[in-house]
């Protein structure tokens, strides 16, 4: 009976107290940085996206107080129809931080700053087919584009063609491309936008929708780190 007690308690010790698989490695990830489910905004990378400028580009800083409206040419009085539309071109924030950059193809923005109101996730229900613009001497017509596609962040898009009259009666005419994205952070929301404006009459070959979009995905990129 001995004999049969040792050997059971060899049988319980083997099943027990055998080799344990080791454990699996914690997966790594070389991604955004993150606070939970949020992603990381740092403004300062902003700077980061003058590199893909086209060649002979001169890059100055932008006005803190811009707004995609403002550098379509309008002034602080203007108006838009209908009004809830104009959201992801005027919205509450801080002052910007960006640049702006002149060139032949014409003056490209880019700009971000800290959303103090309503974002475009609380915008129109219905979308915005098309909507006006007016304030001074000038009035615009805002048109939706499709916008690219941003993991993590509300998109719009916008192609405003500008008319402006001036003394004695002459009509200029501008063109903007506007895309902007609305991002989350650990530090609150932030809305960033880029906005190329080209005049349809030079003769120098204008920058397309295309550069402004790619440039939106690549300074979000950016910003994120």
């Amino acid at each position: 009976m001995r004999v049969f007690a040792v050997a059971a308690a060899l049988l319980v010790c083997t099943a027990a107290c055998g080799p344990r698989p080791a454990p699996e490695p914690t997966p790594t990830s070389s991604g955004p940085q993150t606070t939970g489910n949020v992603v990381t905004v740092s403004p300062a990378r902003i700077d980061r996206v003058r590199q893909d400028l086209p060649p002979g580009y001169e890059v100055v800083g932008i006005d803190p107080r811009a707004t995609p409206v403002s550098l379509w040419g309008f002034g602080p009085d203007w108006t838009a129809d209908p009004a809830e539309c104009a959201a992801p071109a005027a919205p509450e924030t801080d002052p910007a931080r960006g640049w702006s950059a002149s060139g032949p193809g014409g003056i490209v923005y880019a700009a971000v700053a800290k959303v103090t109101g309503a974002t475009a996730e609380s915008g129109p229900d219905a979308p915005c087919e098309q909507w006006s613009v007016s304030g001074g001497h000038s009035v615009g017509t805002v048109t939706p584009v499709e916008a690219p596609v941003v993991e993590g962040a509300v998109t719009a898009g916008m192609a405003t063609a500008v008319t402006t009259v001036v003394e004695g009666g002459t009509e200029t005419r501008s063109h903007a491309d506007t895309f902007t994205a609305d991002l989350n952070s650990e530090t609150g929301g932030y809305h960033l936008f880029i906005t190329v404006i080209t005049d349809p009459g030079s003769p120098n070959p204008a920058l397309d929708r295309a550069f402004t979009s790619d440039l939106l995905v690549k300074t979000v990129s950016a910003l994120r780190g």
